[in-house]
């Protein structure tokens, strides 16, 4: 059940709302940091998965670096005190706007994905008499077993430079004057959860290509494997902190690289997962003909996952634990939002506490693109960030019928 030290603040305040449990989050950046310092191996938090402020500055804080897809996100991340040279610059359609933005902040890396792009960056760094330090990111064509929708690193996916381009990209990058190159950048997917496996086929095969990148004559000074690290959505409560130990320690065991070369990942969603959730209120309990739904104030507009991959978040009734403990039996309902479309459903056949209106709701492992990817759809306003530790600065709920 979700971790709430004080209830009735908790209840004062107006869903939806994300909840981040910053202890949580807390030892999460803590332990990654550590396991950074012990082996090596840099980290570059992937802002895409969460872009909260407050987050953002805890991570940069520990010395994290940043991973970009947008110029707006690398300016984001300065803001949050992400040292520049710390950033890189992904992303499958950069715009000259967002090269010229990069290049002004003075960023680590651009990470690029094909051989027009190649051309593109080192034309913009030339008119702006500047060099563009360069990372090309490989199509290692490797299937990490998981969501189709996730996958990167296979050859049919749009992301990275396939094989048969090598020594075509070998051939720019060190003829052109107006590049530095900074290395090779490799991802496969998300959400992988046999990390053993995967991440060391991935690192066998990054092994191979460095080789023979580094035998056409280009110096593999960074070597960048990406993230992908999975979650436990089933049962945050028991694994509420990823297999960040096997995965280091699988690239630390398998990846062969020089002492004067820099290793890099990319951690998105294994980092602020499990610390948010997405907590609604009952409106109704509607009675179908063969279903139950428990209507919420929640739609998916707030967390799009489950209408857009069909994604699975376990769904309690903290009103139910906190309030009744075991008192309460067991029902069956589809957990629905007030979105004007069939896809706005949360889950199905979901056995909850039974259920009333004005129980609090808490749809888990939110963390990561859930907030960041929320809209406006129906009109419906964001809904806020809101803290463990500090409850008391959340929006607070209002009485309607005050005077009535």
């Amino acid at each position: 059940m979700l971790k709430i030290d004080d209830y009735a603040a908790f209840c004062r305040v107006a869903t939806p709302f994300y909840y981040y449990d910053i202890d949580l989050f807390t030892r999460t950046a803590d332990l990654v940091a550590g396991l950074s310092e012990r082996t090596g191996i840099q980290v570059h938090y992937s802002l895409k998965a969460n872009s909260d402020h407050r987050l953002n500055d805890i991570l940069s804080a520990r010395g994290i670096g940043a991973d970009c897809v947008s110029g707006d996100e690398i300016e984001f991340a300065v803001g949050c005190g992400y040292d520049p040279k710390k950033i890189f610059f992904a992303g499958v359609g950069k715009t000259d706007k967002e090269i010229c933005q990069a290049f002004q902040v003075g960023i680590g890396a651009f990470v690029v994905e094909s051989l027009e792009e190649i051309e593109i960056v080192g034309d913009i760094a030339r008119r702006l008499g500047r060099k563009a330090p360069v990372s090309l990111r490989i199509n290692p064509n490797i299937d990490p077993h998981t969501h189709h929708y996730i996958t990167t690193g296979l050859y049919e996916d749009k992301f990275g430079i396939s094989d048969r381009s090598f020594d075509e990209a070998v051939a720019m990058v060190l003829g052109n004057p107006y590049i530095d190159v900074f290395g090779l950048q490799f991802h496969i997917g998300s959400q992988i959860m046999e990390v053993a496996d995967v991440v060391k086929l991935e690192c066998e095969k990054v092994n191979d290509i460095v080789a023979r990148f580094e035998a056409a004559g280009m110096e593999v000074k960074n070597i960048d494997l990406g993230g992908g690290l999975g979650v436990d959505y089933d049962e945050p409560d028991d694994n509420p902190l990823p297999d960040f130990e096997v995965w280091f320690k699988t690239i630390a065991d398998n990846l062969k690289r020089r002492p004067d070369q820099t290793v890099h990942v990319e951690p998105g969603r294994s980092l602020v997962a499990q610390s948010g959730s997405l907590i609604t209120e009952v409106l109704y309990v509607k009675k179908g003909e063969n279903r139950r739904f428990l209507m919420v104030d929640a739609g998916m507009n707030d967390l799009i996952r489950p209408a857009l991959y069909g994604a699975y978040h376990k769904i309690e009734n903290v009103t139910a634990f906190y309030e009744d403990g075991p008192k309460r039996e067991n029902r069956v309902y589809d957990v629905v939002g007030p979105v004007c479309e069939s896809a706005d459903c949360f889950g199905k056949e979901r056995v909850l506490a039974k259920s009333r209106r004005g129980d609090r709701i808490a749809i888990r492992s939110a963390g990561a693109y859930g907030q960041v990817m929320a809209s406006h759809y129906n009109m419906r306003p964001l809904a806020p960030s809101v803290y463990s530790d500090r409850l008391a600065e959340a929006p607070r709920k209002k009485d309607y019928f005050i005077g009535e």
